[in-house]
């Protein structure tokens, strides 16, 4: 397969004959700065393996890490490093299929358009199962190779279908957290708990227009092992919030309490919670929050589990005044975003990082670009779909359905439908109202654009990018600045000094 054999792989419970389920080591083992988990592979496993290495928590994106996994061994897998990690793979024929249906000698070559997977479903097959564990396990597997700092995973609520399998390819690969937001994400502790047992689980789907409540997809991760699987050790799990009312509901439940909480602003990048009282918009046509929205931090605090602050914390004085405030410390996201080890797309990385040094940076809160429904920001950069003109060029298509959401057809069967797709499908026979089609992005392309890998189109044109930062980029440019009035470009590691006051 032209893979190397690794030195090493996970260690799981039962080569040491384990016959209990092992527990977590909690979130009080956690570091001061946790690296947000961004987009689709801006925090791949390069800048989670770079963060760890410092003794903090690198994050990845578990958002499409299975179409990422496709795309960069149908580039040729450049440095060998999916076939490396899924050399470690504990199921040799699924690592084997997975090479030999999309490994490309020498890559695609340009203008080529990647071949896509199939779309999940409530009942997704079984090789696509195969393929998201084995890429969650990719993603966590290189993130922790060389070292020994924590490594975690971030999921979106929204996108709940992969779930189940991208998170047990993760705990496959020894993550040490689990992140997840976007979404009331109170199922995650008995799901983490049961697929470290190895137990076949049922996952409900949230479905639009049910008139029952039994839509459930199930994995099991025997099928896997073609016999009994390992049981593994259970993962911190950090729920991300952006409400005392949310946070309080989880800790109060045995079932839902995590072992600590992301508490994250309205300033922070990618998608944000909605605010809690009346939708207004401001002259900019974006979300107004208030006094509603802050979190009360005491009665946090009083909920006795640790907690860490994310949006405009990204600074040194940011950090102090968190852990002032009773916080272990931070969630950073914007200033590793730009970072020379993220996977942002390097020229519109380049293009960022010169809108922010010349002070023309310009970052909005926009309801309608997101199919999810929350507000989502979104950086102005030239040539991407924050302008109006390449937004109207753009053909609408949904051809990877990441952001789908099943609906309940007359009799019971289940339909897909994503406010991105072609209008005459989505209100056609799918029934759905026009108006939510307003200003969607199909975020699913447009994020895999910005992580450098856009879909070529038969027309010879390329998916474009759409790029997304926290509302607040002066902590870039305070780091640029302590640099040295020289520098264009920084590291992880010079990050976390930066944040430390080293």
């Amino acid at each position: 397969m032209g893979h190397t054999t690794p030195s090493s792989r996970p260690t799981h419970a039962t080569d040491q004959g384990a016959t209990t389920l092992p527990t977590g080591q909690g979130a009080a083992t956690l570091p001061a700065i946790i690296q947000g988990g961004m987009g689709v592979a801006v925090s791949d496993w390069r800048l989670a393996n770079a963060v760890a290495r410092t003794g903090n928590l690198g994050v990845v994106s578990g958002t499409a890490v299975d179409v990422m996994c496709v795309r960069r061994l149908q580039d040729g897998d450049p440095g060998g490093h999916v076939r490396r990690a899924l050399a470690a793979f504990p199921v040799p024929r699924i690592a084997e299929q997975i090479i030999e249906t999309y490994h490309l000698d020498g890559g695609r070559g340009e203008g080529v358009p990647y071949r896509n997977i199939p779309m999940f479903s409530a009942r997704p097959a079984q090789r696509l199962q195969e393929l998201t564990v084995a890429a969650g396990f990719v993603e966590v597997f290189l993130a922790k190779e060389g070292h020994d700092g924590p490594v975690g995973i971030n999921l979106l609520r929204k996108i709940e279908a992969p779930i189940p399998f991208v998170l047990y390819g993760a705990m496959l690969a020894g993550v040490d957290a689990v992140l997840v937001g976007a979404g009331n994400p109170h199922e995650l502790p008995t799901l983490m708990s049961d697929l470290a047992r190895g137990d076949e689980i049922a996952w409900a789907l949230r479905v639009q227009q049910a008139t029952h409540s039994d839509h459930a997809m199930t994995f099991s991760p025997g099928k896997l092992f073609d016999g009994a699987p390992p049981v593994l050790p259970r993962p911190s799990f950090l729920a991300i919030v952006a409400s005392n009312d949310l946070a309080q509901g989880l800790a109060t439940s045995p079932t839902s309490r995590p072992d600590g909480f992301v508490v994250e602003g309205p300033t922070a990048g990618g998608h944000n919670a909605p605010p809690r009282g009346p939708r207004r918009l401001d002259e900019r046509d974006q979300p107004i929050y208030d006094e509603q929205d802050e979190v009360d931090l005491t009665a946090l605090a009083d909920l006795g589990l640790p907690f860490w602050l994310a949006g405009r914390y990204g600074t040194p004085e940011g950090l102090r005044a968190a852990q002032a405030a009773g916080a272990v410390g931070v969630q950073a996201g914007t200033v590793f975003a730009l970072c020379e080890e993220s996977g942002m797309a390097s020229a519109l990385k380049r293009d960022t990082l010169g809108l922010v040094l010349s002070g023309e940076s310009d970052v909005r809160t926009d309801w309608r670009v997101s199919p999810t429904g929350f507000p989502f920001k979104v950086l102005s950069v030239p040539g991407t779909l924050s302008e109006p003109d390449v937004f109207e060029a753009r053909d609408r298509i949904c051809d990877l359905g990441m952001l789908r959401v099943p609906y309940e057809k007359p009799g019971g069967n289940l339909g897909y439908r994503c406010p991105a797709e072609p209008v005459a499908s989505y209100t056609g026979a799918k029934g759905a109202r026009e108006a939510n089609t307003k200003g969607r992005v199909c975020l699913c392309n447009a994020l895999l654009a910005t992580a450098g890998v856009p879909q070529s189109r038969p027309d010879g044109s390329v998916e474009p990018a759409l790029a997304t930062m926290g509302t607040d980029l002066s902590p870039v440019a305070s780091l640029l600045a302590a640099l040295g009035a020289d520098r264009t470009s920084y590291t992880a590691a010079e990050v976390v000094h930066h944040l430390l006051g080293e």
